[in-house]
């Protein structure tokens, strides 16, 4: 027994009274991987070029419904002007029902109240006037009714002056969105 190899003590002491070295050990890592870490960074640009995506998207929407509201006011603003001064003694009767059929509120009792002796007044005179819009601008927007500035030229004739000189007005019209495709001018001024 005495020929047997001793094995040393892990733990014993070497011969300088030191300690023997260990390896250090290594701490488990409480970080992320890269590939973790690029994972995360990944999905929050996709998420945020996703939002951003979405806001200018809606931004756009908002801006093409804004512009097509404007297209729509000038247009009935425009057609309104023409309404109201284009106006044949022989066909009174239905230029009058024109233009209610393009008028609401307030300018629609106006006007409905006074139809049948502005009609009677143009046959007496067998007038007929012809306008052209000669220019027209939305002049101001509040939620769905505008104010559309519109610069036309009338001419005009009637039985006692066939040829007279073309005569430029000024209106003013409050154009309001009665549907989704609709809408009818809700109040008329001359502008000087």
């Amino acid at each position: 027994m005495a020929d047997e190899p001793v094995e040393a003590d892990e733990t014993a002491e070497t011969t300088d009274g030191t300690e023997p070295e260990t390896e250090p050990e290594t701490a488990p890592k409480s970080g992320l991987s890269h590939v973790q870490l690029a994972l995360i960074v990944g999905t929050a640009v996709v998420v945020a070029l996703t939002a951003l995506t979405g806001w200018l998207g809606y931004r756009a929407y908002e801006a093409r419904q804004a512009d097509q509201l404007d297209e729509l006011l000038v247009g009935v603003g425009r057609q309104g002007a023409i309404n109201l001064t284009t106006i044949d003694w022989e066909h009174a009767d239905a230029d009058v029902q024109r233009i209610l059929d393009s008028a609401t509120d307030q300018f629609y009792d106006d006007f409905a109240k006074r139809s049948q002796p502005f009609v009677d007044v143009v046959k007496q005179a067998q007038s007929k006037s012809v306008g052209t819009v000669t220019e027209a601008g939305l002049e101001s927007v509040t939620g769905t009714e505008g104010q559309v500035l519109v610069a036309v030229t009338v001419q005009t004739a009637n039985r006692g002056a066939p040829e007279q000189q073309p005569r430029a007005w000024r209106m003013r019209l409050t154009v309001k969105k009665t549907g989704d495709d609709e809408a009818k001018v809700s109040k008329v001024e001359f502008v000087p």
